[in-house]
């Protein structure tokens, strides 16, 4: 099995937990953080889908300049609304990581204002800053969802709900 197979496999698999995390929000307490310096519940759910969209510039670049980077999209006001945008995004991304084992071996520049911040294969880029940023934050999602008394689903086995 290669790198393209054992990572589609992964993403299956941390796409299938998130969408269970993020099925047990809770309408009412969006808005809600832990305290003033977190996000509140739905912007840290908004970043959770917004961390996907990494895969772009990582498979379709040779560098990306954080000078160059969007602003952090709007929290999303609503359940639907996050489920609904997280869908196409994990299904918009899966598709941009069906690519080959050689071009997942390429290196990637990840730089700011032009200097070079560090440089690694296409394969390394994708399991940092898309999988295990993605598994961060879907984390810290557990957390918020615990503190706020809403049930925790698995994620990699019993939760103690």
């Amino acid at each position: 099995m290669g790198f393209r197979e054992r990572l589609l496999a992964d993403y299956d698999h941390e796409i299938a937990s998130t969408r269970r995390v993020l099925t047990h929000l809770p309408e009412q307490r969006l808005t809600w953080q832990p305290h003033a310096r977190c996000r509140s519940l739905n912007a840290l759910a908004t970043h959770v889908i917004d961390v996907l969209g990494w895969a772009s510039p990582i498979l379709g670049q040779d560098t990306f300049d954080l000078d160059d980077a969007p602003p952090a999209p709007d929290p999303l006001p609503s359940c639907a609304e996050i489920m609904t945008r997280f869908e196409a995004r994990a299904s918009r991304t899966r598709i941009e990581l069906d690519r080959s084992d050689a071009e997942y071996k390429a290196q990637w520049r990840l730089t700011q204002g032009g200097a070079e911040v560090f440089a690694m294969p296409r394969e390394g880029a994708i399991r940092a800053f898309v999988l295990h940023h993605l598994i961060h934050h879907r984390g810290q999602l557990t957390v918020y969802l615990r503190l706020a008394d809403v049930p925790v689903p698995p994620v990699y086995g019993l939760t103690g709900v």
